[in-house]
């Protein structure tokens, strides 16, 4: 009998789950220029409810971790899907900046468990040589999401209101949920759609490279355990990084449409299709990225090549594309310099997913949980500072230099402490 091919389909309903959960996240940046008239939102206001998501992120997505180790993917995104579909029925529902912050804040704590949970199904549903590959794979979802979502979003504020938009997505947010509780199991080997060939491809390990995907289910992490994950410097600087990356993302995520419309008087149906271009080359960089990452590791066995290099490289791309878009009044030059930018912060995604597991197999969720914490730190940070700014000077452009030295000091970061084959050896 041939080796079945089910662990794929996995990959592809977190990558499923991932476009929705983007969608819905993106959504309020398309639909805020309506509800700022609709509910008389000051820039600063809607700096702080674009930022709220992150403050509820960044509480669920450490415990999330925790979680996952502890409880399996399985049942922790089943209840996340489940609350944050409900946050965007609330949403369209808000009648004051009170429940909208409410709503969003919701949201980013019923989705803070995501990222975690995928990470732990990959580690025990792929082999270590193919798990960048899936988790670009997976991830691949978050570029596209915007891509698409931008037209979709738009197309719908077009023909509805934005209250009926956010009831269309609570639909389409609430029809994942069986798929994924009936569809998914924690440990392979319970799954009846995993033959034993795949079930041996899986578990295999190449020697040298990692280590093995570690049991279904883990007590709470103790203090030793986190002080480890806390103490490593390849995950402390891996954490700094994907912080910055986190703060282009959200900015962009956040601030593009309205930058856009700002800035050079785009309507909302132009911003729509002028912000596809950004994030589509963004998911092919990405996913050539998540590839080439594991055929380094494959043909070098060097995770400072495979992984290290390629963060340290887009890093300082995206550092140096932002400063054009600064200083620019042109429009094809700030969308040249805004995809440049979008596209490498974006690409080397699967390598900082992949080095959690890569060192600690064992409590892979539980160390994307403490590094998406700083994500969502940069969640909240990147909307709010942004907004303050254009409170106080009415420009993007101090926005702009602040990312490019925020991507200069990762780059630094990562070149000094970031070596995954010396430090996974420690966390062993």
């Amino acid at each position: 009998m041939a080796r079945s091919r089910y662990r794929w389909f996995i990959v592809f309903l977190l990558f499923a789950i991932t476009v929705v959960n983007y969608i819905d996240r993106a959504a309020l940046s398309y639909a805020i220029p309506l509800i700022q008239r609709d509910l008389g939102l000051s820039p600063e206001a809607t700096g702080a409810i674009l930022g709220a998501f992150g403050l509820g992120y960044a509480v669920t997505t450490l415990i999330g971790g925790f979680a996952v180790d502890r409880y399996g993917a399985r049942l922790v995104l089943t209840v996340a899907a489940v609350l944050w579909s409900l946050s965007i029925g609330a949403t369209a529902l808000a009648t004051s900046v009170t429940i909208l912050y409410a709503a969003r804040v919701l949201l980013g704590v019923s989705e803070g468990p995501n990222f975690p949970a995928l990470t732990g199904a990959v580690s025990h549903w792929l082999s270590p040589h193919e798990r960048a590959t899936a988790l670009a794979n997976a991830l691949l979802a978050v570029p596209l999401a915007l891509a698409i979502g931008g037209p979709l979003v738009t197309q719908l504020l077009g023909w509805l209101d934005w209250r009926l938009t956010f009831g269309v997505l609570f639909v389409l947010s609430a029809a994942w949920i069986p798929l994924w509780y009936f569809c998914f199991r924690d440990d392979p080997s319970q799954s009846r759609f995993v033959n034993a060939d795949e079930l041996a491809h899986i578990r295999k390990v190449d020697p040298g490279v990692t280590a093995a995907p570690h049991a279904v289910l883990k007590s709470w992490p103790e203090p030793g355990v986190l002080k480890a994950l806390l103490t490593n410097r390849t995950l402390l600087a891996n954490t700094w990084a994907f912080f910055v990356f986190g703060y282009f993302l959200f900015f962009f995520m956040s601030w593009l449409p309205s930058y856009l419309e700002r800035k050079y008087g785009l309507n909302l149906a132009a911003v729509g299709l002028f912000s596809v271009l950004p994030w589509l080359s963004a998911a092919f960089l990405l996913w050539a990225m998540g590839r080439w990452s594991d055929h380094l590791l494959k043909t070098t066995g060097s995770m400072r090549i495979s992984r290290s290099w390629l963060i340290a490289g887009s890093q300082f791309v995206a550092a140096l594309a932002v400063i054009p878009v600064a200083l620019t009044d042109n429009l094809t030059v700030a969308i040249a310099g805004i995809t440049v930018a979008v596209a490498s912060s974006m690409g080397a995604n699967a390598a900082y997913y992949a080095v959690n597991v890569d060192i600690v197999p064992e409590r892979a969720a539980t160390a994307l949980g403490i590094m998406d914490f700083a994500f969502a730190i940069a969640g909240f940070l990147a909307p709010a500072i942004t907004g303050w700014v254009l409170n106080l000077r009415g420009s993007f452009a101090d926005g702009f230099l602040l990312m490019t030295v925020l991507a200069l000091s990762s780059v630094l970061v990562v070149l000094l402490f970031h070596h995954p084959d010396r430090d996974r050896e420690k966390a062993a």
